[in-house]
């Protein structure tokens, strides 16, 4: 395929994703602490809902219109559209088990969407612009999470999580197998490098090993919390 604008990992626009990844939840969350206004809280959530939503709803008409995809690959059963969904809800209904999941899924898997993305469309590629809109925005939405309302995951919400993300591995393992499309890189490693690539070939171990990985991502996601409860369960109390 002839590209006009071919993806460069870490070119100046992928540094620059990361760069407004970083940055912007820290200054939706400022805005929201200068102005102490739940009305304004409320309106970057909506915001930032919008955006999500229609940005995903755009990009399925395009890709449908531009005859690019067939019914198969247009399913909702990748990672990132089930984070989307869980950050949405998180956000709308500030339910601290809903945030737990949107944490690990939305830190956890689209993380490494946003730093080694399956991508070859650039800037300024609808695609492109699409592809990071989803993935970085839903890491803003759980970082501005953390940030407004104080939320953590605990030990048990690695259980909870763990169990959703079984979930998730089943009726996408049974999805790819129907459509051969595949959904969660369950079928085979994504083309881009990741930390999938460092797992086995053999797809039966490979499988094994993505759900050590996972967990591997949990326990280093929640080390920080642990690492501060820690902390300040052994900081002398002043008398």
């Amino acid at each position: 395929m002839n590209l006009e604008h071919p993806f460069q990992p870490y070119g100046l626009p992928h540094l620059a994703v990361i760069f407004l990844t970083i940055v912007l939840p820290f200054a939706l969350a400022a805005i929201v602490r200068r102005t102490k206004s739940p009305r304004v809280e409320r309106g970057i959530v909506v915001l930032l809902s919008a955006v999500l939503a229609l940005n995903y709803v755009v990009y399925l008409i395009f890709i449908r219109s531009r005859g690019i995809a067939t019914w198969q690959q247009m399913l909702p059963l990748q990672l990132c559209d089930w984070g989307l969904v869980v950050v949405l809800v998180a956000m709308w209904t500030g339910n601290q088990r809903w945030f737990e999941v949107a944490y690990f899924w939305g830190i956890g898997g689209t993380l490494q969407a946003v730093l080694t993305p399956d991508l070859r469309f650039g800037f300024p590629d609808w695609r492109f612009i699409s592809f990071f809109t989803s993935h970085s925005g839903i890491i803003i939405g759980v970082v501005f999470l953390m940030l407004t309302r104080r939320y953590r995951p605990y030990p048990i919400s690695i259980v909870r999580v763990f169990l959703w993300s079984e979930f998730y591995f089943v009726v996408t393992l049974i999805a790819d197998e129907l459509t051969g499309f595949n959904y969660g890189f369950l079928l085979h490693k994504p083309e881009a490098f990741s930390i999938l690539s460092f797992l086995s070939d053999s797809r039966p171990l490979y499988l094994l090993e993505m759900h050590g990985v996972a967990l591997l991502f949990f326990l280093g996601l929640y080390a920080p919390f642990a690492i501060a409860d820690l902390v300040q369960r052994n900081r002398p109390t002043i008398q």
